[in-house]
């Protein structure tokens, strides 16, 4: 009971792990890992080929071809996965595609792009660490989330370019349990891309999910429109709809840049729950996440997620903006002491006693996301992946 505890801890991302190193795992039936030597890690069968001298290390994975890289029955937890390609560019990590399936289930948990999934918006490659992902030296994808399953699991791979993939590497750690863990939750992701909306419409990265859970973070990529010039992007607040939350939501952030812990704009930084991956200002490039880790995101009977597309500019280069027919709309403007809410007390930019100061604006730009959460079931009712076509071009 005391390893059931622990696990039901570690499912809810608390670092208890130090705390039941030297416990001997009473529900872990044995411990497993599945590589090409060893499909699901069958006992006693590795590194079977070539007399056991490095004979099956890799494969290849040929354009529109798919791999089963792990099929177990059973109660158990995946712990770690690690992969590492040589063609490791936004076009291939966004045209390789991973689903998990639970339970049996037809329709996988998880169908996302290959480089999105391990947490690169844009699914353009860096050096990080975070406390779910890490690519120490900029040639691996490493994932520590555990993701339990109660009667079966399954990974594939599917390559959706037509370029062949000469080497493929990977291994997934995981145990065999002799009980599913009291209160487990199974892992989820979902991928989206939106590249136009309506003016003031927020980027929901998350759509409703219902049933009993956790959110536990997204990262995200922007494409800022680079009509907007010298404008910031990112005064869009998140927001968080926990529970039949209509309307108005319970969680409500400050802006993008606050939901990510920094401040004033955004460089790349990566930490254990927060940073940007990409923080491109001359290509109007960004890539960032957060992962909530010690601040619990629960939901017991429905949730959502999105972010305002929400911009800002010195007064003259919006008004510039504005009269070329750019799409945007003020919503405030902040001056030297003082601090005007435009939609709920209007005044026309144009007016010669508007402040000189900072104006937001709702703009649009294409947002790309991967979410993350825990779920009580095994399967939810989120679109599958979209096309090829949407997600590279």
């Amino acid at each position: 009971m005391k390893y059931l505890s622990f696990f039901s801890l570690l499912i809810l991302g608390f670092n208890a792990r130090s705390q039941a190193l030297f416990q001997f795992p009473e529900n872990v039936k044995s411990s497993h890992i599945s590589t090409f030597e060893n499909i699901n890690g069958e006992k006693s069968q590795g590194g079977k080929t070539n007399q056991t001298a490095k004979g099956n290390a890799f494969e290849e994975l040929k354009a529109g071809q798919s791999k089963v890289l792990l099929d177990v029955k059973g109660p158990g937890i995946i712990q770690r996965m690690w992969f590492t390609v040589r063609d490791r560019s936004p076009e291939m990590l966004r045209s390789m595609r991973l689903q998990f399936f639970w339970d049996g289930s037809v329709k996988p948990a998880v169908d996302v792009p290959f480089g999105d999934f391990f947490g690169y918006g844009l699914a353009k490659v860096v050096k990080f660490e975070t406390t779910f992902f890490s690519n120490p030296e900029g040639r691996s994808f490493n994932c520590n989330i555990p993701m339990p399953f109660k009667s079966g699991a399954k990974v594939l791979i599917i390559n959706e370019s037509d370029k062949d993939i000469g080497l493929l590497f990977f291994d997934i750690d995981f145990v065999k349990l002799n009980n599913f863990p009291t209160g487990a939750m199974y892992f989820h992701a979902f991928w989206k891309r939106q590249k136009t909306s309506a003016l003031g419409s927020d980027y929901e990265f998350l759509p409703q999910i219902k049933g009993k859970g956790r959110y536990l973070g997204v990262n995200m990529g922007i494409n800022a429109g680079k009509h907007y010039e010298n404008t910031w992007w990112g005064e869009g607040e998140v927001k968080m709809f926990i529970d039949n939350d209509q309307k108005f939501p319970t969680w409500n952030g400050t802006g993008a840049e606050d939901y990510i812990g920094t401040a004033w704009g955004l460089g790349q930084y990566t930490n254990l729950y927060q940073g940007a991956t990409v923080a491109d200002d001359s290509a109007k490039l960004y890539a960032f996440y957060r992962f909530h880790v010690k601040d619990e995101i629960v939901f017991r009977e429905n949730f959502r997620a999105s972010i305002q597309q929400i911009g800002g500019g010195d007064r003259d280069l919006v008004r510039k903006l504005i009269k070329n027919n750019h799409p945007l709309k003020p919503v405030t403007v902040q001056w030297e002491g003082g601090f005007r809410r435009l939609l709920d007390n209007p005044k026309s930019i144009f007016d010669e006693d508007f402040p000189t100061g900072w104006v937001n604006f709702y703009r649009v730009d294409d947002y790309s996301s991967t979410a993350y959460f825990y779920l009580d079931k095994p399967v939810s009712s989120l679109a599958g992946l979209a096309s090829l076509e949407e997600r590279i071009k």
